[in-house]
C-alpha cells in the first residue's frame, strides 16, 4: 500500500435532538429531511463504520483497512483489533439526555459494555449556552437515586456556560449532558455505550419517552465529580489522557507544516482550507468540516491557502 492522507466518508446519525448546522456550517452532505445530531467522522464500531473516500482505497472500510495494513497505517504490528479513537461533529439543536458512559473497572464489575472517554472542543455557541458536567457539589449515590425517583435530578448537575474555543475534557463515569445551540467536534474512545439517566421528560415522534438505563448509570457515575476536576483548556496541548492527546494548532495563509513519518494522526480542520502534499508531491486537498487519517509511513507537509484553525488527535 502506498501511504497517503485518507479522508474520511462519515456516518450520518439521527438524533431526535439534532438539526441542519452540519450541513449548513461544516458543508456535509445531510439528508435535508432528517434531524441529524451526529456526523462519525472516524468510526470503527458495529454501529457505524466510516468508510476511506479517495485514492486506491476508497470504498474500504475504516476497520477492514486498518486491519489490512496495520503496520503502515500505525506504525506497529502492535495495534488494538478495534482503532483506538471514534471522531464526531456533533449538532445539538436541543439539550441532551443527561447521561454517563462506564469506566473500564465498572465494565468487568457489570459484565457489559465499553468504557469511554472523551472531550468536546466547542465549534459554536448561542449566547448562554452550557452543558452539564459533573454535579453541583460532591453527591453520594443514594442521595442522587432519590433525586432520580423524584424528578429532580436536573437540579443536581452543574451547568457550565461555554464559548467558542474551549475543550472539554469529560473522562469515564462523569455525569453530563450537552445543552441546546451547541456545534462540537468531539474526540473518544471507540464506544457507544450510554446510559441515560433522564431525558428532560421528552417523548419522541410516536409520543414514547427515550429508554432510561438508571440502574447502570447509577453504578457507573463517579459521584464525586465536579467541575472543578474537570480542565478547560483553549491552547496547544487540549487534551492528554491515557487514550489519546489532542492539540490545537492555527496557521495563517501561506504557510504550512511538516508531517514526519513515524506517527500516525487524525487532523480534523475547523476552518480554512488548504492541501496536504506528499514527498513525491502530489496533493490532496482539504476543507474546514475534513478529516484526515494520516498514516505513519506517510511523509510531506500540510500547506494552509487560508487562515486555518485545526486539531491534530494521536494515541
Amino acid at each position: 500500500m502506498r501511504a497517503y492522507p485518507l479522508k474520511s466518508t462519515p456516518v450520518f446519525k439521527q438524533r431526535i435532538w439534532g438539526g441542519q448546522q452540519l450541513r449548513e456550517v461544516l458543508g456535509k452532505e445531510l439528508p435535508t429531511d432528517q434531524r441529524i445530531g451526529e456526523s462519525w467522522e472516524i468510526a470503527d464500531l458495529p454501529e457505524g463504520q466510516s468508510t476511506i473516500a479517495n485514492g486506491p482505497l476508497a470504498g474500504r472500510t475504516l476497520g477492514d483497512m486498518v486491519r489490512g495494513h496495520t503496520e503502515q497505517i500505525a506504525g506497529t504490528r502492535d495495534f488494538p483489533e478495534r482503532f483506538p479513537l471514534l471522531v464526531k461533529f456533533l449538532d445539538a439543536q436541543q439539550v441532551l439526555s443527561v447521561q454517563v458512559h462506564p469506566d473500564p473497572e465498572t465494565c468487568r464489575r457489570m459484565g457489559r459494555g465499553d468504557p469511554k472517554t472523551e472531550c468536546w472542543y466547542i465549534l459554536q455557541a448561542e449566547p448562554g449556552a452550557v452543558i452539564y458536567k459533573g454535579f453541583k457539589r460532591a453527591t453520594t449515590r443514594s442521595q442522587f437515586a432519590r433525586a432520580i425517583a423524584d424528578g429532580t435530578a436536573a437540579e443536581w448537575l452543574a451547568a457550565v456556560p461555554v464559548h467558542p474555543g474551549e475543550c472539554h475534557f469529560i473522562p469515564a463515569g462523569t455525569v453530563h449532558s450537552l445543552g441546546a445551540g451547541l456545534l462540537i467536534a468531539e474526540i473518544q474512545t471507540p464506544s457507544d455505550t450510554t446510559y441515560r439517566v433522564f431525558d428532560w421528560n421528552r417523548v419522541d415522534e410516536a409520543g414514547t419517552p427515550r429508554t432510561l438505563h438508571i440502574a447502570e448509570a447509577l453504578e457507573s457515575i463517579h459521584f464525586e465529580t465536579t467541575p472543578d476536576r474537570l480542565p478547560v483548556t483553549t491552547v496547544g496541548r487540549l487534551v492528554d489522557s491515557e487514550y489519546f492527546r489532542v492539540d490545537k494548532g492555527h496557521r495563517g495563509q501561506d504557510s504550512e507544516i511538516l508531517l514526519a513519518r513515524g506517527c500516525m494522526r487524525v487532523l480534523i480542520f475547523l476552518t480554512g482550507g488548504g492541501r496536504i502534499v506528499a514527498a513525491d508531491a502530489e496533493s490532496t486537498q482539504f476543507k474546514a468540516g475534513d478529516c484526515f487519517l494520516i498514516p505513519a509511513a506517510f511523509e510531506g507537509a500540510v500547506v494552509f491557502t487560508e487562515d486555518t484553525e485545526y486539531l491534530t488527535v494521536t494515541v
